[in-house]
């Protein structure tokens, strides 16, 4: 296979943005990770291996997560028509798992630490070293945050919430090993420890939780209110143009940042199929211009409604077509 044709197979291109934010949480999450295990090693602190377990946990994440960004801007193709989005979303759930299970393995040291009544040592370099860590990784998940909002992307957000978390659980060590050195209680390190297992395992939830909702495609709800404001715009008699008679079958999904929207709009029965498309091809413009990434698709149906201001003469029309019908079928019988 030629070079090119594998790096446009395997490694797509994606926007520069993106994947800057994504190199750039590996590169920091490996740093970091030997940062925090030089610290427990010069500590003996069960909080801080509780803080360097989940960086174990941000490293292989975000090294999925980099893939996720790389693999999800690859073009729509005959296997996947949709795209491949949707390993945002796979990314988030698995990121979110793996936090799980690194709270349980915490949880498990820390309690293990409980029992056999550790000994603290290095307390000054260590909260030299987790400040360090703790400055860090709270700049860098804010940024991937704000930048997976910018863009769009669940990966980014997920990666960001965790990076952000292990700020707080760094924190929470340093708190560990303060407190250690003011009372001289060993014990509250591992108490930590536990405490800092209990909260990662709520974050692991909430993100395997996000994850499975994308996978379900779980309607979101602002853009929900976001399409209803656009097609009630154009309803007869006082929206905008290109009117509309009514509209119904609603659906949307997400597909990682792309969005996938589809409906069916009802118009004056009058209409030519050039003008019908011509309406439905600028509301479904309007929308995708609104929503940003994705696509929106209109199903046309002739107005039906004898109510409807916009189509006279529906009702009379029915009850004449109606009653020739009924005229020839007796006309036919005699």
């Amino acid at each position: 296979m030629p070079m090119r044709a594998f790096a446009n197979r395997f490694l797509p291109h994606t926007p520069r943005p993106e994947a800057i934010a994504g190199q750039l949480s590996v590169v920091v999450g490996v740093v970091l990770l030997g940062l925090k295990f030089v610290a427990y090693f010069v500590t003996g602190s069960a909080a801080i291996f509780s803080d360097a377990m989940e960086s174990i946990v941000n490293v292989a994440a975000s090294s999925f997560a980099l893939y996720a960004l790389f693999y999800a801007h690859r073009p729509a193709d005959r296997e996947h028509p949709y795209g491949h989005g949707k390993i945002e979303f796979m990314s988030a759930g698995f990121e979110g798992g793996m936090v799980f299970v690194a709270a349980l393995v915490i949880g498990v040291r820390a309690i293990e630490a409980i029992y056999r009544r550790p000994q603290i040592e290095g307390i000054g370099l260590g909260l030299v070293l987790m400040a360090i860590a703790m400055v860090v990784n709270g700049a860098m998940g804010v940024y991937l945050i704000r930048s997976g909002r910018r863009h769009n992307s669940l990966t980014l957000q997920a990666d960001g919430h965790h990076l952000f978390s292990d700020a707080v659980t760094s924190a929470a060590a340093i708190v560990a090993l303060v407190a250690v050195r003011l009372t001289g209680w060993a014990i509250v390190d591992p108490i930590i420890a536990l405490l800092i297992a209990v909260y990662i395992s709520v974050l692991g939830v909430r993100l395997m939780r996000a994850g499975a909702a994308g996978l379900m495609d779980q309607q979101d709800l602002e853009d929900e209110a976001l399409l209803v404001k656009i097609l009630d715009g154009h309803l007869v008699p006082a929206g905008k143009a290109p009117q509309i008679c009514s509209y119904h079958k609603l659906r949307h999904r997400h597909s990682g940042r792309y969005h996938w929207v589809d409906f069916h709009i009802m118009v004056p029965p009058g209409l030519t199929i050039d003008q019908g498309h011509a309406v439905a091809s600028e509301i479904e413009y309007e929308i995708e211009q609104a929503l940003g990434e994705g696509n929106a698709t209109a199903h046309v149906e002739p107005c039906v409604d004898p109510a409807c201001p916009a189509c006279p003469g529906v009702e009379n029309r029915e009850r004449v077509e109606g009653g020739g019908g009924e005229k020839e079928s007796q006309g036919a019988a005699g």
